[in-house]
């Protein structure tokens, strides 16, 4: 079975890669015509993932239309993703995965829950988990998150996206699946503001730790199950994405403890659904202090060392 991806940015370039080393064949659709005529000339993508080849049989598309198969991977960014389902509507019947983390600042939607709204008909799964695309394009082995509420698609899914360096594992909590992809982003913004300002080893190890605890906090409150956010979902990608700067959302943070710029061409999924969260949190009464002090220093009301003295002069508690 051939498998569409939707987007190719360094990581949908990088399940092309997979998949087609997988056996599959594999169409990759492109924004810009141009990119998609240099890669499929060149088999390279050296804007996105530079040094990664892209096997024969992965074909690359501007047009949408050419995303014909059953299976479509979307690996366009959360807040895009809504207005790339509205310009393919010939996509809506198919079964759609999402591959983007985040919650939509507009809505305050998962990227289930943006799929269900735009395309209704389609079958709506996410793939979520600890993965730098670098790592996937290079065959080294990963493993991830597949959640859909369908058992049979769910199962179907699986077996499809499975390869000899990706493995698979299966949920049917969705919730569970995205909101421990999400939020776990907002956590590398903070841990990386925090090793920025050199505030150390033992602060990063901190915030993670409460991080986790703030994510569970909102995550069961939205229905979620425990188990997943200890999964790879949940912990397993917080881990990764608070401990590496190949992370954009930890070198965003990296770069406000810094006090240094940031590319405002580089994706950062967390600075959006820190303030949708935070919101969200406000509206259901749930304590997020790290996640309010990341959206402080997104709006410049504090620097990274008042953030942490504000923190630190909470009120004593029970863990």
């Amino acid at each position: 079975m051939s498998i569409s991806i939707m987007g190719a940015g360094a990581f949908g370039t990088s399940l092309a890669i997979s998949q087609a080393l997988g056996g599959k064949p594999v169409t990759l659709w492109a924004r810009d015509n141009n990119a998609a005529k240099m890669m499929q000339t060149q088999r390279l993508n050296t804007a996105r993932l530079p040094g990664a080849d892209l096997p024969d049989t992965v074909s690359i598309t501007a047009e949408l239309g050419d995303l014909e198969d059953e299976i479509v991977l979307l690996a366009v960014p959360m807040q895009k993703l809504r207005s790339a389902l509205q310009a393919a509507p010939e996509l809506h019947g198919k079964t759609l995965v999402a591959c983007c983390k985040g919650i939509e600042l507009t809505s305050g939607a998962g990227p289930i829950d943006v799929i269900k709204d735009i395309a209704p008909k389609a079958k709506a799964a996410i793939l979520t988990g600890p993965s730098f695309a670098a790592d996937i394009a290079k065959g080294l082995p990963t493993a991830l998150t597949l959640a859909c509420d369908d058992a049979d698609t769910l199962e179907h899914l699986q077996s499809e996206l499975i390869t000899p360096n990706l493995r698979v594992y299966r949920t049917t909590d969705t919730s569970g699946a995205e909101l421990g992809g999400a939020l776990k982003n907002v956590m590398a913004i903070a841990c990386g503001a925090a090793m920025g300002a050199g505030l150390g080893e033992s602060a990063r190890a901190s915030l993670i730790t409460r991080g986790f605890a703030e994510m569970n906090r909102m995550a069961l409150a939205l229905g979620a199950q425990p188990d997943t956010l200890a999964g790879l979902s949940g912990f397993g990608d917080l881990i990764l994405t608070c401990t590496s700067e190949q992370s954009r959302n930890y070198r965003f943070g990296l770069s406000l403890g810094r006090d240094e710029a940031f590319d405002a061409a580089i994706t950062v999924e967390g600075a959006a659904t820190a303030r949708a969260t935070f919101e969200r949190a406000k509206s259901l009464e749930i304590d997020m202090p790290i996640t309010q002090s990341v959206v402080a220093l997104l709006d410049q009301k504090l620097n990274v060392r008042e953030a942490v003295t504000q923190l630190l002069a909470r009120p004593p508690k029970e863990e």
